[in-house]
């Protein structure tokens, strides 16, 4: 195979200083690049990520394509697909901050609502004491001191920067959710572990619809389901129940949409002393799903 030529640079250079892009830019700098239109020309657009990708392999680097489930928008980007110890030295981020996103993360998977996220309240509240024993797999290991001393302004401080990177999103409620980042990095974590799908498209549903049949565990995404039945306003679930969707379909993009908020949306401190941690019963019931070895990279900054 030949080497990769300036093209195959601009496009990768582009995605490692500007962090994810949204597809229609990302075609237009392809169409820039190479006189070609994605849309027109699919082969040579797949034949040209193949062997980026084929390059990248060797440093452990993918060129990967990903939904973000709160705009329904597709996005591109650069991520690191190495898990081990030494991945972890190229962090900015320290433990107690890794382990404060992975506690979010835990809480915003483990809700059986669904409305992929979880209020500024709540995450300051979290604690870390669960995420020593998921590092160890011990229930019984050591809190680091680190972990206990982990102050509200820390987290509130984390939680910006966060947002900055891009591995969390504010929602245009006040909540947090999840970051295009995190669709990205953790698409294949999410497949291979017990995160509950979309039942249409098989992808991780984080932010999703579900049913309201008694134990029943269908999901389906807002914008699977508009693209599956454009023309319809009601249809039954596999389990039976009823599933009326017009209505969620109309709102789609208004709520929850961590677009239509500025990234560095401020959690307000005058509301902690008032505010009451989600509730520990109802996070134990959740079932429990092992934390990911999450890597927030310098390059997830955006330039």
């Amino acid at each position: 195979m030949s080497p990769l030529n300036w093209m195959h640079h601009t496009l990768i250079q582009a995605l490692l200083s500007r962090g994810p892009m949204e597809e229609k830019e990302f075609f237009d700098m392809f169409s820039g690049v190479t006189g070609r239109n994605p849309g027109l020309h699919k082969k040579v657009f797949d034949d040209a990520l193949l062997k980026i990708n084929k390059e990248l392999a060797y440093v452990k680097f993918e060129l990967r394509g990903c939904r973000n489930q709160y705009d329904g928008k597709v996005y591109y980007g650069v991520v690191n697909t190495v898990s081990d110890e030494q991945s972890k030295l190229g962090t900015r981020y320290s433990i107690p901050q890794i382990a404060f996103y992975r506690a979010v993360l835990d809480a915003i998977m483990q809700d059986t609502t669904a409305h992929g996220s979880i209020s500024c309240i709540d995450a300051l509240n979290l604690q870390l004491d669960s995420q020593a024993s998921q590092i160890s797999n011990d229930s019984t290991a050591y809190v680091p001191a680190a972990f206990k001393s982990f102050t509200m302004a820390q987290k509130e401080k984390t939680l910006q920067e966060l947002i900055q990177d891009r591995w969390l999103s504010p929602s245009s409620d006040g909540n947090i959710g999840l970051g295009v980042r995190s669709f990205l990095d953790l698409k294949g974590w999410f497949r291979n572990n017990d995160v509950p799908s979309c039942d249409l498209c098989n992808e991780a549903a984080i932010k999703a619809e579900v049913c309201n049949g008694e134990g029943c565990d269908v999901r389906f995404h807002s914008y699977c389901l508009k693209n599956s039945h454009r023309k319809q306003v009601s249809m039954a679930c596999s389990c039976g129940a009823p599933w009326n969707f017009s209505s969620n379909l109309e709102n789609e993009g208004n709520n929850g949409d961590p677009s239509r908020k500025t990234e560095n949306q401020e959690c307000k401190p005058e509301l902690r002393e008032n505010s009451t941690p989600r509730g520990a019963a109802s996070q134990r019931d959740a079932k429990n799903i092992r934390s990911p070895e999450v890597r927030l990279t310098r390059r997830s900054r955006r330039a």
